[in-house]
């Protein structure tokens, strides 16, 4: 086994612990992050009826068309604001945050730092 693989096996672990306390609401649902080598994607996610309600991505034609970003971590950080503006539109402000078993630093961080800047509350 390479250390590839047991870093995301650790990750996974640390996911299941982490989803056992966190329960999406209509009310508060849950934004879960997850960061790929180049992209980071958020999503908001009802888990009563299992339905994503927001999504956003570093893939999307919108992230394509803003100026070069100096960093990934600059990508993640408008990926936030994307998301929380997306979610304002839907009526949504209060939300759990959900790492996905991801440290809460850089990329991961910077997602949750400009959804908070955009208004979302967590």
């Amino acid at each position: 086994m390479g250390s590839q693989n047991l870093r995301k096996q650790a990750r996974l672990k640390r996911k299941k612990r982490i989803r056992k306390k966190l329960l999406g609401t209509p009310e508060r649902p849950r934004l879960s992050v997850f960061r790929s080598a180049r992209h980071i994607y958020a999503q908001i996610i009802d888990d009563t009826d299992g339905r994503t309600i927001v999504a956003a991505s570093s893939l999307e034609s919108t992230v394509k068309e803003q100026p070069e970003f100096k960093s990934k971590v600059a990508v993640a950080g408008f990926i936030g604001k994307l998301i929380a503006e997306r979610a304002s539109e839907k009526g949504l402000k209060k939300i759990v945050f959900d790492r996905n078993g991801f440290l809460y630093h850089g990329r991961v961080k910077a997602v949750s730092d400009g959804a908070r800047e955009a208004g979302l509350d967590f």
